[in-house]
């Protein structure tokens, strides 16, 4: 890996850049992960019954936990320069919630709003006990030793392409500035990464998202002034006015998101059934995301041990969101991840100051909602360059099997189709019925299988990891690629796993890798 990193100029995990590139590059993070992060308030919070108010003090609350999250997954978890924020995993679940009949017998909206958040914090905090005991007692790190080259193939680039919804079909609400946005940001990280006009600094390939972002996004606030839009359709209205949001004139000047700020949480075994489904597949999709920033970061694919580590990290990340009420849980951003490849640059500092900056925009209300206030379409653009990026790095893991085999050749096609067609037909009848096709009359059993089958990550991964592992594994070891795999397994099976993976402050003297 280290020779081919050296080949193509990339960058590795102990970068030191300067102090201004690495406080550009950290917003540049920021600005990024903006959009999942408003998208799923916007979505759920008016279906609890709240306003904007209530939207945007859950845009500052996800925001500020994420800032929380990142830093203790970049300082204790995995230690990889990934950023953790919201999870759309949890969306089906939380619409169980918010649909149970004794919310909805409530007749005022503000507070059937509050109990349902109450809720949904105390589905999280319980069901985060999962992520903690799975990730915690290594039982994960165990059952990744079913895992190869050729079963994690599809489920890392399911990780990206399976977000295809997110990519043009929304680009397409808003062709004014998402085909500009896209075309600016193939042309300044592709074509123009070479130009160095700053002190040797390519900030084209530095900066892509931050120039092309600005500019666009400037260029929307012209067309709205201009009133391009004043006589459009709503729906081309909220895809492309920069002031329909109303994120600005709802927020406070100054707000600390603090636990339990929204009443203390309420419990129902039924509502915990339901978001453990989620628990679940975040798991599947951050352990797919942490094998995809491992590989921009050119670091070695990180051991069972580790992998565990990140993943009970990420429960308590969880467990946090109930805390604080985020709506939501949280997953590793795929976004930030292709931004790793994007950019090159692998840095773990990076990483913590664009945590910073969560928590610091967060709390200034008026200034985080000025940014968080840029059209979707303009981060829909930017996802169809780094989802693709992200799945690309999932098939390259292919190169270390053989892919003249048949058996190979069957267990990735038939991954990758039926990842893609299972949750496309869930997702057909969410759009045509608000409803999945698993209807009976246990509504936590129905959001329990609809979240599981609607995860391209998950679904590749049952069907990959079942066929791997039970077709012909002897005889097929070499060409499934675990010669060069087997190795990354434990701690102490590359000597460069100790430079990634160590803990901070000393600590691997009191939690000994095992």
């Amino acid at each position: 890996m280290h020779s081919n990193a050296k080949q193509n100029h990339d960058i590795p995990l102990d970068l030191q850049c300067s102090d201004v590139e690495t406080v550009l590059l950290a917003f540049q993070n920021y600005i990024l992960m903006l959009g999942t992060t408003v998208m799923i308030p916007t979505y759920l919070v008016p279906l609890m019954g709240g306003n904007n108010g209530d939207k945007i003090r859950v845009i500052q609350t996800l925001l500020f936990v994420s800032g929380i999250n990142t830093l203790l997954q970049a300082l204790f978890g995995t230690r990889l320069p990934a950023v953790v924020g919201g999870s759309s995993a949890y969306i089906i679940p939380i619409l169980y919630i918010i649909g149970d009949s004794s919310l909805q017998q409530i007749s005022e909206p503000h507070v059937r709003f509050i109990h349902t958040m109450r809720a949904i914090q105390g589905a999280l905090i319980v069901a985060s006990s999962i992520q903690i005991i799975l990730g915690y007692s290594q039982v994960w790190g165990l059952f990744s030793r079913f895992f190869s080259p050729l079963g994690m193939a599809p489920v890392v680039g399911l990780v990206g392409l399976g977000l295809f919804q997110r990519g043009f079909p929304a680009v397409g609400n808003c062709v004014e500035i998402g085909i500009p946005m896209l075309l600016a940001v193939i042309g300044l990280s592709l074509y123009l990464k070479h130009a160095r006009s700053v002190k040797g600094i390519p900030i084209f390939e530095r900066f892509p998202i931050l120039i092309c972002t600005m500019i666009i996004w400037t260029y929307s606030h012209v067309l709205t002034a201009c009133g391009a839009y004043r006589i459009r359709p709503m729906k081309t209205q909220l895809n492309c006015r920069t002031d329909r949001a109303h994120l600005i004139s709802s927020a406070p000047w100054f707000m600390v998101p603090y636990p339990l700020q929204w009443g203390p949480p309420t419990f129902s075994a039924g509502h915990t059934f339901a978001t453990m489904s989620a628990v679940l597949v975040s798991m599947i999709e951050s352990t797919g995301a942490y094998k995809a920033a491992s590989r921009l970061a050119i670091a070695t694919p990180p051991p069972a041990y580790v992998l565990s580590r990140g993943i009970g990290w990420q429960g308590i990340g969880v467990m946090l969101d109930g805390l604080f009420g985020t709506a939501t849980g949280s997953t590793v951003s795929v976004e930030n991840v292709g931004l790793l490849g994007l950019t090159r640059v692998g840095s773990r500092r990076v990483v913590q100051v664009s945590a910073a900056f969560m928590m610091f925009f967060a709390t200034l209300g008026k200034f985080g909602a000025l940014f968080a206030s840029i059209p979707f379409p303009i981060f829909a653009a930017i996802y169809c360059v780094l989802f693709g990026l992200v799945g690309s790095v999932g098939l390259s893991f292919l190169q270390f099997t053989n892919m003249n085999s048949m058996r190979n050749l069957l267990i990735t096609g038939l991954s990758l189709f039926l990842a893609i067609s299972v949750p496309q037909y869930f997702n057909n009848f969410w759009v045509s019925s608000h409803r999945g096709p698993v209807h009976t009359h246990a509504g936590w059993f129905n959001a329990f299988l609809n979240t599981i089958f609607s995860s391209p990550p998950t679904v590749g991964l049952i069907v990959a990891v079942f066929l791997d592992n039970t077709l012909e594994v002897e005889k097929s070891k070499k060409d499934r690629g675990m010669p060069w795999w087997v190795k990354f397994r434990t701690f102490r099976g590359d000597n460069r796993n100790e430079e990634f993976y160590t803990l901070p402050f000393n600590l691997n003297k009191f939690f000994p890798p095992t």
